[in-house]
């Protein structure tokens, strides 16, 4: 078993904005940083065994902070588990995205969907939790993962069968999530405050 915890990234000056981000490497702001302590100090409490995260600048930067808080050995970075490509729509303020293409899911050139990117990113994370047994010496091991809100919305989507996130839930910056990975298969065990 593997317990996974999924942190999105502290804010960044597009956040503030509004913008979306995507793919578009956008550094963590000062507010960010303050982010990533505060979700590390968050997750003190609990026994971690290591720490991966996306490439992209914001989760990197996140899981530096949260590994050194934590005592971890540098982040491991996983390109599958980066934001989901907004094509397009990358840049754009969220409010012209949405007069412009009606709804997050509306097919943007060259975005990727909610399904493509939980199909990735559960791809991953079933990847670093088999990684995580082979060198482990105990049937448990408890991972942090640095990724973005596109990402923990398609996997919520995924384990709750569309139930989940509702309608207007906000995953805020430097927000956590708790899963279980078991024998091929992600469930989600709880949000943790942020």
């Amino acid at each position: 078993m593997t317990l996974l915890t999924l942190v999105r990234h502290g804010q960044t000056d597009w956040n503030l904005a509004r913008r979306i981000q995507g793919t578009t490497d956008i550094p963590l702001n000062d507010t960010g940083r303050a982010d990533a302590r505060d979700a590390a100090g968050r997750l003190a409490g609990s026994t971690h065994h290591r720490i991966y995260a996306s490439p992209l600048a914001r989760a990197r930067e996140t899981a530096e902070i949260i590994a050194a808080e934590l005592g971890l050995a540098a982040p491991e970075l996983v390109d599958d588990v980066r934001e989901r490509e907004f094509g397009e729509g990358e840049g754009m303020l969220v409010a012209d995205y949405i007069a412009t293409h009606g709804d997050w899911h509306a097919g943007v050139p060259g975005a990727e969907t909610l399904q493509q990117v939980g199909a990735r990113a559960m791809a991953a994370l079933h990847r670093i939790s088999r990684e995580a047994h082979g060198r482990s010496t105990s049937d448990a091991e408890s991972i942090i993962v640095v990724t973005h809100g596109g990402v923990i919305r398609a996997l919520l989507d995924h384990v709750s069968g569309g139930m989940l996130p509702r309608e207007g839930d906000l995953l805020g910056n430097g927000s956590a999530h708790r899963f279980v990975a078991e024998q091929d298969v992600l469930r989600l065990l709880e949000p943790i405050a942020g």
